[in-house]
């Protein structure tokens, strides 16, 4: 029998650890277009929040379970959760959070990380979730054809002023700033490029400590003890 799979789910063909299959989590339907899009269906799966997601640190199980999207990414993943979690049943070898760079991103994949601290910790510990770092714009150098084109893509308003002034530094004039809102508006071989591509994309593994910082910062205090604890 196959497994019951939430309806959002754009899934992939190779699946379970070993595989290379990768399952992404963005943010809302539009998102989840843009990046089904251009990723590789063979071992590239995505799918979408509904909202913000539930602060889950210190919720019941029995609020978890009857989340809708928390269940559905239960589902997904089909390890189970809490004293139920099974690492050797996850469909995929590595989750990634690919947020929008801006504040509601950063919240959205803290409360991620928190409900795997919480009710899936083994994933953190394992080393099998990632962030990839969607870029906030692109500085165009030229123009496409000429020898000198290259595109700039930075993460954050630091690296776009420090970039700019580099550029200017070195007698760029024709530099074209595309700003993107949020990942459905970026375009999709820089989407591709930088969030997609294992050879060129900008991934960081978070753990255990990354989701304590976020609890710290958005869940109201020290971490809730873990239910295996």
């Amino acid at each position: 029998m196959f497994p019951r799979l939430p309806i959002k789910l754009d899934d992939c063909t190779h699946h379970g650890l070993g595989s290379g299959a990768e399952f992404y989590v963005v943010e809302g339907d539009s998102a989840a277009g843009a990046v089904s899009r251009m990723r590789n269906a063979d071992y590239q799966a995505v799918l979408p929040m509904q909202g913000k997601p539930l602060n889950t640190v210190r919720a019941t199980a029995q609020k978890v379970v009857a989340n809708p999207w928390f269940a559905a990414l239960t589902q997904a993943l089909g390890t189970g959760l809490g004293d139920r979690f099974d690492l050797q049943a996850l469909r995929y070898d590595r989750v990634i959070l690919l947020m929008d760079p801006d504040p509601d991103g950063i919240h959205c994949g803290a409360l991620v990380s928190m409900f795997f601290y919480r009710w899936m910790r083994p994933l953190l510990d394992a080393g099998r979730v990632g962030i990839a770092q969607a870029p906030l714009a692109t500085l165009v150098v030229g123009s496409v054809g000429h020898p000198r084109y290259v595109e700039h893509h930075v993460r954050s308003e630091q690296e776009l002023r420090a970039v700019a002034e580099q550029l200017k530094a070195q007698g760029d004039t024709e530099v074209v700033m595309r700003r993107y809102r949020g990942l459905a508006g970026t375009d999709l071989h820089v989407l591709a490029a930088t969030c997609l591509d294992p050879a060129t994309r900008t991934l960081r593994r978070i753990g255990a400590a990354d989701a304590e910082a976020a609890i710290t910062v958005f869940g109201g205090g020290r971490p809730a003890r873990h239910p295996r604890d």
